[in-house]
């Protein structure tokens, strides 16, 4: 986990968050409502899965530079904001 803390730098982790606001941004435009919401949880999907397949032993993440990040937390940024759409339907 050190070493993926390491290698992910402060630069990737702005770039981790610039990509969750982004993808709240387009949920927030899409539901039309909540959008600080749909912000911070972008943020907190974009920045949690990398850590989270990193503390499971996925070290591709780390290893395959920051692009491979950058897709990494928009899919994560994607399930957040798929679960939380799902669930508010409820």
């Amino acid at each position: 986990m050190e070493a993926f803390l390491d290698t992910l730098g402060a630069v990737a982790l702005i770039a981790l968050v610039v990509v969750g606001l982004v993808a709240g941004a387009i949920a927030g435009a899409v539901a039309g409502r909540n959008r600080l919401l749909y912000l911070i949880l972008g943020v907190v999907g974009a920045v949690a899965l990398p850590f989270v397949l990193a503390a499971l032993g996925i070290t591709v993440v780390a290893a395959g530079g920051l692009l491979v990040l950058l897709i990494v937390a928009a899919i994560g940024a994607t399930l957040v904001l798929a679960l939380v759409a799902a669930l508010k339907k409820r």
